[in-house]
């Protein structure tokens, strides 16, 4: 395992991190046992920064992360990173409420990398100054209550770079990978970020798994013909960590063979490491998925909860997926069923849209989300295979 620079303080971490937000469920609730499994591998094999947030799983993620913390006596020897969720915030004493929630949830006493969640513009992280965050933050770390401040981001590469230069962070974390190098915060605010010492963490770094499992046989051809057998995600996390700007990558990892994969890739790849025929397979990729997708949406949840119950990440998922593997029927079929809750608690399909657009300003891709659920319904329904799945769904339950 790689250990990069990374902040001030000189702490050794990971360049490989856990992102605590993707783990599996079981009978309805997140699989205890298994997410500790998955933790502990990742930490006897190196990993100390574990990412979480107030949001995640309902805030069952800041929770599991402090018992599996408590269960091993790691206390001393990982880094947890959490975030103060400013877009839930509206009064000063707030700040103050969530993160003594914050503390007892995950059963600690300080938090080593604390974010403000989720900032998208410069009028957001203005708000949380005129709320007091910046007294807030000085008392926390006087107090060694919070040990390094960072930000996320989700928003356009001017207003980062705002954000970047109006405080003396110690770190961010922003979306990059190889499909958005010019995207949001993308390459100019990553290497503005690296000149001011601030240190990176990159999420999404397959966008949600886009870029692995579900890469389209087009892709997975490329790859393939290169000499070295290599997975889709393994060249992802790769390219990313090729980066000499990049301290850390998360991976929001539930499986244990995606683990080891991932362990693997942050223990060969150094900073330039990439040769130039693995970069020309890159750019063949890209222009790939830029051929095909039609929604870029990452999975990450934020539109959620739909106030009408369209699972919307799904919907896309769908939607993208017609186009990258090339089995539409299948794809349309899954989709119907859960339009009409067949096989699943309820109906959940893009035509329960109403168009209210609460979801849109939670979208950190920028997403018209009405518009494409609109889309997406119009090219995955068939009228009379939706009819025959809901008389089927009332012989089912029969």
């Amino acid at each position: 395992m790689q250990y990069r620079d990374f902040t001030k303080d000189g702490k050794k971490v990971s360049l490989l991190g856990f992102g605590c937000m993707r783990f599996k469920s079981k009978n309805g609730s997140v699989d205890k046992e298994l997410a500790f499994e998955q933790m502990y591998y990742a930490y006897e094999n190196g990993v100390n920064y574990y990412d979480t947030a107030y949001i995640y799983h309902g805030g069952k993620s800041e929770v599991l992360l402090g018992e599996f913390i408590k269960k091993y006596d790691i206390r001393d020897k990982v880094f947890i990173a959490d975030k103060l969720p400013g877009y839930l915030i509206n009064k000063a004493e707030q700040i103050e409420e969530i993160y003594n929630t914050q503390l007892k949830r995950l059963d600690t006493t300080y938090i080593d990398y604390y974010l403000m969640h989720m900032l998208d513009s410069l009028e957001a992280w203005e708000k949380l100054k005129n709320l007091g965050i910046l007294e807030f933050i000085e008392t926390k770390k006087t107090l060694g209550e919070i040990k390094n401040i960072g930000f996320s981001f989700h928003g356009v590469e001017e207003e980062f770079i705002k954000i970047l230069e109006d405080y003396p962070w110690d770190f961010c974390q922003i979306q990059y990978n190889y499909l958005d190098e010019h995207n949001q915060a993308g390459t100019v605010g990553l290497k503005r970020a690296y000149e001011l010492g601030i240190g990176v963490v990159i999420m999404e770094p397959l966008r949600g798994g886009s870029l692995a499992a579900k890469a389209p046989d087009k892709v997975k051809e490329i790859f393939e013909n290169y000499r070295k057998r290599r997975s889709p995600a393994f060249w992802g996390l790769r390219w990313v960590m090729n980066h000499k700007e990049v301290s850390v990558v998360l991976s929001g990892m539930n499986d244990l063979n995606h683990i080891k994969e991932n362990i693997k890739a942050a223990t060969l790849t150094t900073p330039n490491n990439m040769k130039p025929r693995e970069l020309e397979i890159i750019e063949q990729v890209k222009q790939v998925y830029k051929s095909l997708m039609k929604v870029p949406c990452t999975g990450c949840n934020y539109c959620m909860p739909c106030p009408f119950g369209v699972a919307i990440p799904y919907v896309f998922s769908d939607y993208n997926n017609k186009y990258f593997f090339g089995k539409s029927l299948v794809t349309r079929i899954m989709y119907m069923a859960r339009a009409v809750g067949f096989g699943v608690e309820k109906p959940s399909g893009a035509n329960l849209c109403k168009w209210c657009g609460k979801c849109v300003p939670h979208c950190p891709q920028h997403i018209d989300i009405p518009v494409k659920l609109a889309e997406a319904h119009k090219e995955l329904s068939n009228p009379v295979i939706m009819k025959a799945l809901k008389i089927g769904k009332k012989f089912f339950k029969k």
